[in-house]
């Protein structure tokens, strides 16, 4: 019964994501194929001939930017299907990588005048920026919808409240 649920489709999965820069639009559709990576047989990438479909929602929700931070921004993301990394893919299709991924980070200028310690969490971090929110789907044996909502890890929190903090 789950399975079937995965394959149609119909499993909520909200995730929450912190990216370098801004997105543009700040909310919309991402619908492409996604395949395995000619390249390096451990990555996904976005193909325009060959895959499976791929469709992920997304919205800003905070954009961090001041004297001594980087431009960085807060994202929600709805995935309508669920490919192998497929919000790392996306994020970096349409030009910016999760904060903390190192596989399929972007090439990016040194950061000039960042706050030491936000450098250090964000560069210290040794996981993605990447969070599963909420998880829904119709219960197997009790046939009611479960909708299950988890807190962002500590070390992730601890970041956004720097972020948060105006800095002097």
């Amino acid at each position: 019964q789950l399975s079937i649920q995965f394959s149609q489709h119909s499993i909520m999965r909200v995730y929450q994501l912190l990216i370098w820069g801004k997105i543009r639009p700040s909310k919309g559709r991402i619908k492409t194929l996604i395949t395995r990576s000619s390249k390096n047989r451990q990555m996904m990438e976005v193909s325009n001939i060959k895959g499976k479909k791929a469709i992920t929602n997304y919205k800003t929700v905070e954009i961090f930017e001041g004297k001594n931070t980087p431009t960085l921004s807060l994202l929600e993301c709805k995935l309508e299907t669920g490919r192998t990394h497929q919000i790392r893919v996306h994020m970096n299709y349409m030009g910016n990588s999760i904060v903390g991924d190192d596989k399929y980070k972007k090439k990016f200028k040194k950061i000039k005048n960042i706050d030491p310690i936000l450098e250090k969490k964000l560069t210290n971090l040794n996981r993605q920026f990447l969070h599963a929110k909420i998880i829904g789907f119709v219960h197997p044996k009790k046939n009611k919808e479960m909708i299950f909502d988890s807190i962002l890890p500590q070390e992730l929190e601890i970041i956004l409240k720097m972020l948060r903090k105006p800095h002097k």
